[in-house]
């Protein structure tokens, strides 16, 4: 598989086990042991991920409409909904070494609303978000 899909494929995978399935050992599996936390959001390094995940409600999902991949980098344009306050639309982005997860920055938007949107077109694929 070439480099690129394969670094996608391993960021869906990581991030489903972790984001969808609450799956605490994806971390050990897939993020770096010197995991590098660049977000406001989230503490540094993997336990930070596992204090994040832990705190999730069981109706936290992940969603994703887009990736690239550049050099050792993934973008990801995803939605996290069915968490408290509106849902967040995203783009994660990842810096992959010796296949794990290693580096992590994040952009994060509160997903507008069909009322509130006044291009009147959704953030996330083709459809609003639903609460």
């Amino acid at each position: 598989m070439e480099v690129l899909a394969k670094n996608k494929a391993l960021v869906r995978t990581a991030f489903d086990a972790l984001f969808n399935q609450k799956d605490l050992t994806a971390i050990d599996k897939y993020w770096s042991p010197d995991y590098i936390q660049h977000s406001a959001h989230i503490p540094p390094g993997p336990n930070g991920l596992k204090g994040l995940v832990s705190q999730l409600p069981e109706s936290a999902k992940w969603d994703f409409a887009l990736m690239l991949a550049e050099d050792d980098y993934v973008i990801v344009h995803s939605r996290y909904s069915g968490i408290e306050g509106p849902n967040w639309i995203v783009a994660d982005i990842i810096r992959i070494e010796n296949d794990l997860l290693v580096e992590h920055w994040d952009v994060i938007q509160d997903e507008a609303t069909r009322e509130s949107s006044i291009s009147g077109l959704p953030m996330f694929k083709d459809a609003f978000g639903i609460k």
